[in-house]
């Protein structure tokens, strides 16, 4: 009442300051609005509407009781929230292991991560492990161990260190592609640390010293001068399997060949290389048609990668 008074004896020029005073009033529900999204949001930062909703804990959105059960992967769910990217600074991060008892009832889109023997098939599984919160096995796990719902593979396969050990389970393949050089060096090293073993049974022995320690130069160079030119047939060759969907090809000559020259080939304890020559078992002078693994007939995607990585790039 003192303003309004005031306005009146002195006229015009208080007229400006009430106009002033009645704009800020109105500002003030605006301010008050602002200020209750933002302590909304600061809320829902803190915790998640989606995971709160996914635990029936949300104050904000209505939660159907009676509605269908969903699982709630480890990076919604609050209580078990993985930290899947802890940033160390410099590029530097942390990684956390996943869950490792995976679930019958989940229907993944089932991976195969293929590479050559120590072709650092494992850079790409840890970060699918880290960034889905499943884990990876291996192909022999799932030969010997049994099947299970892993939805990533690790395989060798048609390496004669690897074995389609997963049946029907794959849906698509990825291929990594390391160095042949490191690929050769790092392989010997796990051969010498399973003592050179030639069954599952045998590796599974040494388990425990693998990447435990270096092998002697002087082993190195033996097993170098005894079996890297074959390994660089056998590097090759992998490649084009899977770049080529499966295709058959013998080791040494890459030539295309029959099915049951490629049997033969997938036994390499059984026959000798000489016993495994094209010429004598296909024959110099044998037109061969195409023929392809049908084990790829099994994977949703068939053998033809849908990425291929580099390790280096990686």
């Amino acid at each position: 009442q003192q303003q309004t008074t005031h306005i009146l004896v002195v006229g015009p020029s208080i007229t400006m300051e009430s106009m002033s005073i009645l704009k800020a009033k109105r500002a003030l529900p605006v301010l008050f609005v602002a200020a209750v999204v933002t302590l909304l949001v600061e809320d829902g930062l803190k915790t998640p509407v989606l995971s709160r909703s996914l635990r029936r804990q949300s104050s904000y959105a209505v939660v159907q009781t009676n509605a269908p059960q969903m699982h709630v992967p480890a990076t919604l769910d609050l209580p078990s929230q993985r930290s899947l990217s802890l940033n160390l600074g410099g590029g530097d991060c942390k990684w956390t292991p996943p869950t490792y008892h995976v679930p019958d009832d989940i229907d993944f889109y089932k991976t195969v991560i293929a590479g050559f023997p120590s072709g650092d098939k494992r850079m790409i599984f840890l970060q699918m492990e880290a960034l889905t919160g499943w884990p990876a096995k291996d192909e022999w796990d799932f030969e010997h161990i049994g099947m299970s719902n892993h939805p990533f593979i690790k395989a060798n396969y048609p390496h004669h260190e690897g074995i389609w050990g997963w049946e029907d389970e794959a849906d698509q393949v990825v291929m990594m592609v390391r160095n042949i050089r490191k690929s050769m060096v790092e392989y010997h090293d796990i051969l010498w640390d399973i003592g050179y073993a030639k069954t599952w049974e045998d590796a599974t022995l040494f388990l425990d010293k693998l990447y435990s320690e270096r092998p002697p130069l002087s082993d190195f160079l033996v097993w170098r001068d005894e079996r890297v030119l074959d390994e660089v047939d056998w590097y090759g060759w992998f490649i084009d399997y899977y770049m080529e969907g499966g295709l058959l090809r013998d080791i040494f000559t890459h030539k295309t060949t029959t099915k049951h020259h490629w049997d033969m080939l997938m036994m390499p304890t059984v026959y000798t290389r000489a016993e495994l020559d094209y010429d004598l078992i296909v024959g110099a002078d044998t037109v061969v048609e195409d023929a392809y693994d049908p084990r790829c007939a099994t994977v949703t995607e068939g053998c033809a990668p849908v990425a291929v990585i580099s390790a280096e790039n990686l």
